[in-house]
């Protein structure tokens, strides 16, 4: 058996898509579909469902995957094991965040972690969904929720806030607001609830009964620009909120929610060097802020 070809066979797993899988490995894509059949008449198993929408795994498929991420990780960390003893810390970090997370906590302090790793490289993608987890695309990701414990450890990294916020200069004209009831005479900024993929996020049932929602977004810096800017009152992050100037937080005794950003580690990478300095770097960042709070729980 061709081990390498459970390299083609994994990025295959990940893309669901031929083309995509031979751009990655810099190969042509019936480079990976000869070695994918090659695997399948090793193994005496079909791995995928071919289909002009993508390459589906098929059962024996799914049961491969976290055996090549064995093998795949055993190669990582040889050479992570022979880098260490060569020089700083070099490769690649792939992080998943949600946008508030990724934007405004981790964006801004990626210079000190530059300066303590100069040649480590971050790829930081920020999204509320979960198509980067499903295809297992990160080396270390932030979630809105747990997720399934399929091939990757997690624990809590911190719980949050999530207040309303306008601005004096909205509320100077807009109609009095002293209960939860009285949001009906205001222009609100939300969520997209039918476009939410995560659940925490979806708090319409929070709002009063025949709610209008004038404005709705369902990325936090649009909640926050929008806010600042006069136009209403947004649902933030007390992160956010609290460290602007600019805004101001209403109804802090009828109207709060409580998140949870989950750390997660894909268990084939939970070791490498490079993956364990990220990790940290996330959990200082958590520790110096007062409006997130840590929890020591293990992992899971």
């Amino acid at each position: 058996m061709n081990a390498d070809n459970l390299r083609f066979f994994l990025q295959v797993a990940r893309s669901g898509r031929l083309n995509e899988a031979a751009r990655t490995l810099e190969v042509d894509h019936t480079t990976v579909g000869r070695r994918i059949t090659a695997l399948e008449r090793e193994l005496g198993h079909r791995l995928f469902d071919r289909a002009p929408s993508g390459w589906r795994l098929t059962e024996a498929g799914e049961g491969l995957v976290p055996r090549a991420e064995a093998v795949e990780s055993a190669v990582i960390a040889a050479y992570e094991s022979r880098a260490s003893t060569l020089g700083p810390l070099t490769g690649t970090v792939r992080l998943v965040t949600p946008d508030g997370f990724g934007a405004f906590l981790v964006a801004p302090r990626l210079v000190e972690l530059r300066r303590k790793h100069p040649q480590l490289d971050v790829e930081l993608v920020t999204a509320t969904e979960h198509g980067s987890l499903a295809a297992r695309h990160f080396d270390i990701a932030v979630t809105l929720e747990r997720p399934a414990p399929r091939s990757v450890r997690y624990r809590v990294l911190a719980t949050y806030d999530l207040r309303l916020y306008t601005t004096d200069d909205y509320l100077a004209g807009a109609p009095p607001l002293r209960t939860l009831p009285d949001l009906r005479d205001h222009t609100l900024i939300w969520y997209v609830d039918a476009l939410l993929t995560v659940a925490p996020l979806r708090l319409a049932s929070s709002l009063p009964p025949e709610q209008k929602v004038a404005i709705q977004t369902n990325n936090i810096t649009g909640h926050w620009l929008a806010a600042r800017s006069g136009l209403g009152i947004a649902p933030l992050p007390a992160y956010l909120g609290e460290t602007d100037a600019s805004l101001k937080t209403v109804l802090t005794d009828q109207f709060s929610a409580r998140g949870t950003y989950w750390l997660v580690v894909p268990r084939d990478l939970e070791r490498l060097r490079r993956v364990v300095v990220v990790e940290e770097f996330l959990r200082d960042i958590v520790t110096a802020n007062p409006y997130l709070t840590d929890d020591p729980a293990p992992w899971n």
